[in-house]
């Protein structure tokens, strides 16, 4: 009696344990979920089979109480705090038409554009993209069209 309830504590422990760490530090449904679940089964069908009917109920209850207790005091502490991401981002995306970037600008390749790389236009580094052609770096280009985040160009000597 005494070997069951150690073996019953310990699947229920192992079990609180990893639905615990896949609710609170693994993203999306890992192993350590689904091991979660079948411990847990495995912990109070064990109970329910070889203890019988009254200790399987008390270990379900028991079990879920533990669960929810952990579950509170985990939310409610401290202790996550040290892990938890908390970074809230503030930037927001500039394009190259609201920094005053227009058609027929000319600017400079900072990288080769195979055909996307960075160039400077107007003092500007920012994502540009060739009509098609390869363009090494430090060529002259010429914008030929502004789209949302990129400018399309071509080298300043081709017409």
């Amino acid at each position: 009696m005494v070997f069951d309830v150690i073996i019953i504590a310990l699947l229920l422990g192992v079990a609180i344990g990893l639905l615990l760490m896949e609710i609170f530090l693994l993203p999306g449904i890992t192993i350590a979920g689904i091991g979660g679940v079948f411990f847990a089964v495995g912990g109070i069908a064990y109970a329910y089979l070889h203890v019988g009917a009254t200790a399987g109920t008390v270990t379900l209850i028991a079990s879920a109480l533990v669960f929810a207790l952990l579950f509170v005091w985990l939310i409610r502490s401290r202790a996550l705090d040290r892990i938890a991401l908390k970074t809230d981002t503030d930037g927001k995306l500039v394009t190259p038409a609201q920094q005053g970037i227009r058609v027929g600008d000319e600017g400079i390749t900072l990288s080769r554009l195979n055909p996307v790389g960075k160039i400077k236009v107007s003092g500007i580094v920012t994502e540009g993209k060739s009509t098609g052609d390869f363009i090494p770096e430090e060529t002259s280009v010429v914008v030929i069209r502004v789209e949302m985040n990129t400018l399309i160009v071509k080298p300043k000597h081709v017409n």
